[in-house]
């Protein structure tokens, strides 16, 4: 492994100039068992030292922990990072289980302020709507953002989980820098409309969970029988029972490009994903998370690793092989508005 560092690209037409991938911070906080804070903020460093530039958070991991968590390497490298949250999944603190969606002005102020609270800054480099809600039209939503970025409260704007559409109508609002939705060898929604959308408008696609939730790396095989009790991947309908024992088979092509790169099954994940830069012509940052400084430099590797045009065709079919969905309720996911 080595700290050597990693590209840069730019975010959108006029967004941040970042590195060729990012950290996603969420796991630092909640949902993926408990967390040695000594070695996440080691994870942090190093990530900053291989060239990672775009660290990613929300306002609902931990409930604003995961913020407040970020909030003194934020201080501490204000100058070299560029600082993404989101905003309008809302958490009931005495049922966290609950999910809500609220995208009205009055909510996005109010969200934006408690942000830059627990993070300790004056002003957030990308600011995310993290869920739709389709009731509320994108010219009160991303109108109530874009007057954040002319108070100077927000540089630049992105949305979560969105369609080709939506993409296209929110973008007429206020530009768009960039869309965090799941891509992955596992997860390939994104390419109904999204894709085409933000290579038209010049728009870069952020995928969060590019390693399929660590299932892509062979960390684990069977949530339920591998992964504790505080772990979210135990409720996911991929990741257990019979469905984890037909999506396991399906990293067979994974694992013989590994073997023939000398790399680890999550790089060969990761350097499809970076692929589908040239693939779809646009930008790809993807923002693998971790909480262990050895696995940021494990991941940034992978952007060192260029997949043959016969390893590409034989990862080409797992995607539509994969069994269960991404989230026991797809309620919330650009899916189902398709």
């Amino acid at each position: 492994m080595t700290t050597e560092k990693i590209p840069t690209v730019t975010l959108g037409g006029n967004g941040p100039r970042v590195g060729l991938q990012g950290l996603g911070c969420m796991g630092m906080s909640e949902f993926y068992g408990p967390t040695d804070e000594a070695a996440a903020r080691a994870a942090l460093d190093v990530a900053l030292e291989a060239g990672v530039t775009l660290f990613d958070t929300a306002d609902i991991y931990g409930l604003g922990a995961n913020e407040r968590f970020l909030a003194p390497f934020v201080r501490a490298h204000r100058d070299e990072i560029t600082l993404a949250t989101k905003f309008a999944i809302v958490r009931d603190p005495a049922d966290p289980q609950t999910r809500g969606v609220r995208n009205d002005r009055a909510y996005v102020r109010q969200a934006v302020e408690e942000s830059l609270r627990r993070l300790g800054v004056d002003v957030i480099d990308l600011y995310y709507m993290h869920r739709r809600d389709p009731k509320v039209p994108f010219e009160e939503s991303v109108g109530a953002m874009a007057e954040l970025v002319a108070e100077g409260k927000v540089k630049h704007l992105g949305l979560s989980e969105v369609t080709g559409a939506e993409l296209r109508e929110a973008h007429a609002v206020h530009p768009i820098a960039a869309v965090q939705s799941e891509w992955s060898l596992f997860s390939r929604d994104v390419e109904v409309s999204l894709t085409g959308a933000a290579a038209e408008l010049g728009v870069a696609l952020v995928p969060y969970s590019p390693l399929g939730r660590g299932f892509l790396t062979g960390a684990f095989t069977d949530a339920t029988a591998d992964l504790g009790d505080g772990d979210f991947r135990r409720g996911q309908p991929r990741f257990t029972g019979e469905n984890a024992r037909r999506n396991a088979e399906l990293l067979e092509p994974v694992r013989a490009a590994a073997a023939a790169h000398g790399a680890t099954l999550g790089q060969i994940a990761l350097a499809w994903v970076h692929g589908r830069a040239a693939a779809h012509g646009l930008t790809v940052v993807p923002i693998p998370g971790t909480r262990k400084a050895e696995r940021v430099l494990e991941n940034t590797a992978a952007t060192r690793v260029t997949l043959t045009e016969e390893e590409l065709a034989a990862l080409e079919p797992i995607a539509a092989q994969v069994a269960g969905d991404r989230y026991p309720d797809m309620s919330l996911t650009s899916t189902v508005r398709e």
